[in-house]
């Protein structure tokens, strides 16, 4: 199997829901004809602490405080299999094995993070 091309910026604790399998359907403004296996990008950016710590329990993340969740790495792989909307449907998460920083800048949504 090729390696993905694409990386999709998701905050966590979302990024991690997705690894878990816990979070299965990713909301967007639109929908994408994108249907591949993409790389799933922790970003940066940090929403409110009390927001962080609600979705935490929604997703019953226990093992781990959402501080301590990597960001700025490709945190693995997920295939994107539907699109309806702005749902964007995704399965069969795979975690990375080793933490990578991509090698070209980080986009809000697609980019391109190696190569």
């Amino acid at each position: 199997m090729s390696q993905p091309t694409r990386a999709l910026s998701i905050r966590q604790p979302h990024a991690e829901a997705i690894m878990r399998g816990i979070k299965q359907i990713e909301y967007r403004s639109s929908a994408t004809k994108i249907r591949e296996r993409i790389y799933i990008y922790a970003g940066l950016g940090r929403y409110d602490a009390n927001d962080e710590a609600e979705w935490m329990d929604d997703y019953g993340i226990t093992d781990v405080a959402c501080d301590d969740l990597p960001r700025g790495v490709i945190v693995g792989t997920v295939e994107l299999h539907d699109s309806d909307g702005g749902e964007w449907y995704l399965r069969r998460p795979q975690r990375a094995t080793t933490l990578r920083k991509p090698e070209n800048r980080a986009n809000p949504v697609w980019f391109k993070p190696f190569g």
